[in-house]
């Protein structure tokens, strides 16, 4: 196939994808695969795709409606208990796990759903869903649960919904491209290599990372090292032996696993050894699970733990958080002394704090009377450590990403007065939601950032933050200092009048929407706010008269009135109204007839 020919069927497929580049100045590739993707000449529709998708990451409005339309689909969990652990899990990691959240990307929210399938996902608006059946699935334990949400949001920071489907759609061109050019495959084989080829090159990559990315952020947040390993070896029993679905099978023999071969997932027995070889590196290279039953320190066995669940063997759990619990307990220790070892209630030697991430450990050295052996072999261990080099070796890792994430976080305080005012957008969206917790985010990050480019709308937008929050004093003073600070920003007096109208004061919020028009009498929100208080007292002309000043200055905000005050204001605009009501209800009559006749 000639060139033009190409680039004529390169501009065909974007315009069924529904996005149109314009002749743009070459750019050149910053890595290996957009060096590949470049090469082929699809550069240009990989950075496209990517650009289009981060912009959807950082739109308050896109990850409301991925809420909404997860719970619409597969319904909100009803349970109670099982929402309430997924949320300590969470909250936990967002506010104690050690990340870095990029300057286009929002604060994390999540819901647990009901779906039966064995699952959790995170979309590009840094929404997490989670499937009840994997909430159950997991027994609801804390330390796994852990593991798969960190998973998921170490997906969100590293966007890798929008690079994968960026590159996903770079490589399906390019490959269909090369085959036009050649004829060397049929379309539908095709297919089925870029299919292939996406899940293998582009997804299973990512799931690596996130896998690694989901055991620091979790330990960082304070949960229990062995969570990831004990997480794959429960997923495994689960798709083995109890899951309903026949799509999510594992079969027990692993000579008779033959996986699909479009999965863009890692082998849950490969992550397993994975994660449990992260856990050692992270003990300073100390603590080993062999067999997955059997508890070595430095090679040497310290004991044995056996099945202790009522309905299943979870073996292979119990070890890895026996053995979780001396990792961290080796990582956050530079010595014996911080063990805290000591006599139980029964005369037995234990050690660590009496908390859940210790609970196993604490209960098989007494279930084996093998403390005083831990206590030998950890002070063994630490003196190993000099010839050894293994402390050394892990400080240097973690100083390794603690200057990366130290890199990122200098970006982000670097962030250009563009990016500052999205990220105040955002929070001010959050406001018209009603969540104030995660507007007060987006302003924490506006304040802490080096080039605030409206520091007076940014503490209005912050006031009113806080009253959505329930915290009006507060709202107040600092409503007060944004006018103090700029009196001539509408904005300030808009969100002041706000918050007013929440309390209830509705007088003073007029005087402050009148003096939001006084600073700017073509600014249509003092007319639409002034509207709504007006007719909330009752005061029918002067409501009236606002929204028609609205209407004046901005036709096509006639959607705002209310109808009572639409037919008088805008006569045409009412009448379509009116017109698309009764169309809607008739399409709605329509369909419920057709529902009802197909199940009668």
């Amino acid at each position: 196939m000639s060139k033009c020919k190409i680039k004529n069927f390169l501009m065909v497929g974007l315009l069924a994808g529904g996005a149109v580049l314009a002749p743009v100045k070459p750019v050149q590739a910053v890595d290996a695969w957009s060096a590949a993707a470049q090469a082929l000449g699809v550069f240009a529709a990989y950075k496209s795709s990517l650009s289009g998708l981060l912009a959807l990451g950082n739109n308050v409005n896109a990850q409301v409606q991925s809420r909404v339309q997860d719970l619409r689909k597969n319904g909100q969990d009803p349970n109670d208990n099982d929402v309430a652990v997924v949320d300590s899990v969470m909250n936990q990691l967002v506010s104690q796990g050690d990340y870095v959240l990029r300057t286009n990307s929002l604060p994390f929210v999540w819901a647990v759903n009901n779906s039966k399938d064995f699952n959790a996902a995170c979309y590009p608006t840094n929404y997490i869903s989670i499937n009840g059946a994997l909430v159950r699935g997991m027994n609801l334990d804390p330390d796994e649960l852990a593991a798969v949400l960190a998973h998921e949001m170490t997906h969100g920071l590293e966007q890798h919904s929008a690079k994968n489907y960026a590159k996903a759609v770079a490589q399906a061109m390019g490959m269909s491209m090369i085959n036009m050019d050649t004829n060397s495959m049929d379309w539908n084989k095709l297919n089925g290599l870029v299919n292939y080829s996406i899940a293998k090159n582009v997804t299973l990559p990512t799931e690596l990372d996130a896998d690694a990315g989901g055991f620091y952020l979790m330990t960082s947040a304070g949960f229990n090292p062995g969570g990831g390993a004990a997480a794959m070896a429960r997923m495994g029993y689960y798709l083995t032996y109890e899951t309903q679905n026949f799509l999510e099978y594992q079969d027990p023999d692993p000579k008779k696993q033959e996986r699909e071969a479009y999965s863009d997932h890692p082998e849950t027995r490969q992550r397993e050894e994975k994660l449990a070889q992260m856990m050692t590196d992270y003990s300073c290279g100390h603590v080993t699970v062999a067999n997955r039953k059997e508890i070595r320190i430095d090679g040497e066995k310290l004991l044995e733990v056996e099945w202790t669940g009522d309905d299943y063997d979870n073996t292979a759990e119990n070890a890895y958080y026996v053995a979780g619990a001396i990792a961290k307990a080796f990582h956050d220790f530079d010595t014996i002394d911080g063990w805290n070892f000591r006599r139980d209630n029964h005369g037995s030697l234990t050690c660590l704090a009496d908390v859940r991430i210790n609970q196993r450990l604490q209960e098989f050295l007494a279930m084996r009377g093998a403390g005083e052996k831990l206590q030998e072999m950890v002070q063994k261990a630490y003196a190993s450590e000099a010839t050894s080099g293994a402390r050394k070796k892990m400080c240097a890792a973690e100083a390794k990403r603690a200057q990366e994430y130290q890199e990122l976080r200098e970006n982000v305080l670097n962030a250009d007065a563009k990016t500052v005012k999205k990220m105040r957008q955002n929070a001010d969206t959050y406001n018209d939601y009603g969540q104030g917790d995660k507007a007060r985010f987006q302003m924490q990050r506006v304040f802490a950032s080096r080039k605030i480019d409206d520091l007076a709308e940014s503490q209005a937008i912050s006031a009113r933050a806080k009253a959505v929050s329930g915290d009006f004093a507060g709202a107040l003073q600092e409503a007060d200092e944004a006018v103090a600070t700029n009196g001539k920003n509408i904005y300030t007096y808009l969100n002041r009048a706000d918050i007013y109208h929440m309390q209830g004061d509705t007088e003073k919020a007029l005087a402050d929407l009148q003096k939001a028009k006084d600073v700017d009498r073509k600014n249509v929100i003092s007319y639409l706010l002034a509207g709504q208080i007006y007719d909330e007292l009752g005061n029918v002309e002067k409501a009236k008269e606002n929204f028609a000043e609205m209407y004046r200055l901005k036709p096509d905000s006639w959607r705002r009135i209310p109808v009572d005050y639409l037919k008088e204001i805008a006569p045409k605009e009412y009448n379509n109204l009116m017109k698309e009501k009764a169309e809607a209800k008739a399409k709605f009559a329509k369909e419920w007839k057709k529902q009802k006749k197909e199940k009668s």
